[in-house]
């Protein structure tokens, strides 16, 4: 698994700077790892479908400033102008909204992921739905390994976000609690 990471990580961070020159070859080699059709099939690589355009924005400029450092968006970033991460920005905003996992859920997971999402007050700042808004990243239908990986790494202070909130929120969050809520959220519509 480390080393179809390892790979993936090269073919992204050698193929964007060197080959893609269009806008259209640039969003290919995104969507090589993200999906194309903005849903990720990648182990531990987000889906993008959807995402509000300010958080992708926001996020692509800490990638660039090298103030969030995930090695193929850090280099696939560099050089990127603030209209090149606009562009791109809206780009994944339109693309379709990620589908969540099929098949019947575990009762009992759901339920207990649901009540840790209303008592962490998840759906506050990430709406109801999940869907996000604004500078907010829609969580809806993500892909589970990733929001387990994106928890754990807030909850342990290893992932800067632009503000506090969500090392804060997740302190309390047992790793257990982890899983059910990522369950949860993975397959939140």
């Amino acid at each position: 698994m480390r080393t179809f990471l390892t790979a993936m990580a090269l073919v992204c961070t050698t193929a964007l700077p060197c080959v893609a020159e269009s806008f259209q070859e640039r969003t290919g080699l995104c969507l090589t790892c993200h999906g194309e059709s903005g849903q990720s099939e990648n182990l531990e690589v987000p889906s993008l479908g959807a995402q509000p355009a300010p958080f992708v924005l926001i996020q692509l400029y800490l990638f660039r400033e090298k103030q969030r450092r995930v090695e193929p968006m850090t280099q696939a970033a560099q050089g990127l102008t603030d209209d090149d991460l606009r562009q791109f920005s809206d780009f994944i905003a339109k693309l379709p909204a990620p589908k969540p996992p099929q098949g019947a859920p575990d009762a009992a997971r759901i339920e207990r992921g649901r009540a840790l999402a209303q008592s962490h007050r998840c759906g506050f700042c990430h709406s109801p739905d999940f869907s996000g808004h604004d500078n907010i990243p829609r969580l809806a239908a993500q892909r589970e390994d990733y929001l387990v990986k994106a928890l754990r790494e807030y909850k342990s202070n290893t992932r800067a976000g632009y503000d506090a909130s969500m090392a804060e929120v997740t302190q309390p969050i047992s790793d257990s609690e982890i899983l059910d809520l990522a369950y949860f959220i993975a397959r939140a519509p």
